[in-house]
């Protein structure tokens, strides 16, 4: 099978995007993770397919599937670059879209300044629809990962996220706590682990480890997650600008069902074709 693709990214965190609006695109885990591989494939965090509305009142479908070939429910850079994507090539004149994921409807749009905007949708605290185990819902939840006891708070955000909070985020145990986490019994469909260090209270510094990715250059639905889990808490303000290792995203909430605003870029890097 002949693949027309085209490479993008959102603050480094990069992407195969995949075209199936005119027919199907059946791949299997074997070959999405070729695909991803860096080596033998393209080489991406995610790849996007971009299919036809399957409800009434959105625009697209997308489906995601990790480097490892699971599908998941939602990618925030993904859906900037989705956004980017449909506009570049004349499938949508209309600055702001509705588009059908796993996880819900998201509602990106276009800005004049080129940036992305997208309506990620409110937060979910309550365990059993993250999922999470837990018997009742709370601020912050304690783990056990490794050996140790760790603080984490627990939201989704169309995708499920642990947040902590630490003091500097260069010294982040991302790479050996960070998979212990995914895979920790207490999240059933696994977890994005987040690492949060709080500069002040309109600015933060993230690294995220994505279920079924590693470490990416940047997370935005775990963005997204660690603005509101400092929200909730008291420690920033409504509009927080997150630093990754990637570049800034501009993450506002005004809390309680309020939906999550997250503000960034979205760059297409090359187009090409690849025997799968």
């Amino acid at each position: 099978m002949l693949l027309r693709f085209t490479k993008m990214q959102g603050l480094g965190n990069d992407f195969v995007v995949l075209d199936a609006l005119a027919r199907p695109i059946n791949l299997t885990q074997d070959q999405l993770r070729l695909l991803a591989d860096r080596h033998f494939g393209v080489g991406c965090d995610q790849v996007l397919l971009i299919e036809p509305p399957r409800e009434a009142g959105t625009d697209f479908y997308y489906r995601i599937f990790n480097a490892d070939g699971g599908e998941v429910e939602q990618c925030g850079n993904g859906a900037r670059c989705f956004v980017r994507y449909v506009h570049d090539r004349g499938l949508t004149d209309r600055a702001e879209i509705r588009v059908g994921t796993l996880g819900g409807v998201i509602v990106p749009r276009l800005e004049p300044d080129g940036r992305v905007t997208v309506n990620m949708g409110a937060p979910e605290f309550e365990p059993a629809r993250i999922p999470f185990d837990a018997p009742r819902r709370e601020p912050a939840y304690a783990l056990d990962v490794g050996g140790r006891r760790i603080e984490v708070a627990v939201l989704g955000m169309g995708n499920p996220h642990a947040v902590q909070i630490i003091a500097d985020v260069e010294r982040a145990p991302v790479a050996t706590e960070g998979p212990l986490i995914e895979f920790h019994p207490r999240f059933p469909r696994r977890v994005n682990a987040g690492y949060m260090e709080i500069v002040d209270r309109r600015r933060i510094r993230l690294r995220v480890h994505e279920r079924g990715a590693g470490e990416t250059l940047a997370c935005g639905t775990g963005a997204c997650a660690a603005v509101v889990a400092g929200i909730a808490r008291g420690l920033l303000e409504n509009t927080v600008t997150v630093t990754t290792r990637g570049g800034e995203l501009g993450i506002s909430w005004a809390g309680a069902a309020a939906p999550v605003m997250m503000t960034g870029p979205a760059v297409a890097v090359f187009e090409g074709e690849i025997e799968i």
